[in-house]
């Protein structure tokens, strides 16, 4: 199958060209938006079951990423996290025990949320794609359902990304390298330690140039059909047969929300030759994964980054590809 190469050999424009849109949630995936205060002073912070020693609370991950990232760029202005939290876990203090759920008071209610996902844009550092603002964005996840809070005290487990945001849809561009999916440590200042390791090892550069070069590409319609025919086989093929294939994690639900796109995003659809260049193919991938859960989420959306640049390797170095020919 013969792949489109656009004719624009440079994406990259100047930013009075770029249109701001709404602000939208950057993950979905039965969440709710809360603030860094009501995580601070209005929720309980798990403890290990066996010794009852603390857990690094969300606020204090938050507020540790926050510090290191003041700190490494010397930012002086104001930088405001956004938050989304899942799987809230209630509870009450001891003199409400005897009574009703019903009529609970609200000092008598406690609450902590099992799982939490938060951004800290910088839109002082960005760059334009394509006609779509990139800022520079850095965050994390903390999912206390993958800690054994029933034991003593061990090491805790956190997740830690730096790359972009799209600002015309919120969607989340993480690469390979930007992303830290099983950190473990000890203490605040073991975990400051990673982040700012993670942040001065992150190549920027490269992530750039490999999303620039998703522009040049493009599939027609029937490529495109062809594309996702593949996909959506993949879960369905023996071990064996997967072995040497790229390790595809969208599901069948988050491919048919990239077809319905396909065909109605405002910003991301088939053009009206019906092609899609590999850019807005990335968008629909990565938008479609807002959906995922939030202690999966970091890990899809680096996995369509590099699924995609895997394909366009292919492509360049004419190899064959199980999903394009």
């Amino acid at each position: 199958m013969n792949l489109v190469l656009n004719n624009q050999e440079h994406q990259i424009i100047d930013e009075t060209e770029v249109i701001v849109f709404p602000k939208r949630n950057f993950i979905e995936g039965n969440s709710t938006e809360v603030s860094l205060n009501h995580l601070k002073n209005e929720c309980t912070v798990p403890v290990w079951g066996k010794d009852n020693e603390i857990t690094i609370s969300h606020s204090q991950f938050i507020e540790s990423t926050k510090e290191v990232v003041e700190d490494i760029l010397s930012y002086k202005g104001i930088l405001k996290p956004d938050i989304r939290v899942s799987h809230v876990l209630k509870g009450r203090i001891p003199t409400a025990i005897g009574k009703p759920a019903k009529d609970l008071l609200e000092h008598e209610k406690t609450i902590y949320y099992e799982r939490m996902a938060f951004i800290i844009e910088v839109p002082e550092i960005s760059e334009v794609i394509n006609g779509n603002k990139l800022n520079l964005t850095i965050g994390g996840v903390r999912s206390y359902n993958q800690e054994n809070l029933f034991s003593k005290k061990s090491m805790e487990k956190f997740k830690v990304f730096v790359g972009f945001q799209n600002t015309v849809c919120t969607n989340l561009c993480i690469s390979t390298d930007g992303l830290k999916e099983d950190l473990r440590v000890s203490s605040i200042m073991e975990l400051k330690s990673k982040i700012y390791e993670l942040i001065n090892n992150y190549k920027k550069k490269e992530h750039l140039i490999n999303m620039e070069r998703m522009f040049r590409y493009s599939l027609t319609e029937i490529q495109f059909a062809h594309l996702i025919g593949k996909m959506k086989l993949f879960p369905y093929l023996s071990k064996e047969e997967k072995q040497n294939l790229f390790p595809l994690a969208m599901n069948d639900t988050q491919l048919n929300i990239v077809i319905r796109d396909y065909h109605i995003d405002k910003h991301f659809s088939k053009s009206e030759n019906n092609t899609i260049s590999f850019w807005n193919l990335y968008n629909l991938f990565t938008e479609a994964n807002k959906s995922t859960y939030i202690d999966s989420n970091l890990e899809r959306s680096s996995n369509v980054y590099a699924y995609v640049n895997y394909l366009l390797n292919a492509i360049e170095k004419e190899e064959s590809n199980y999903f394009i020919h």
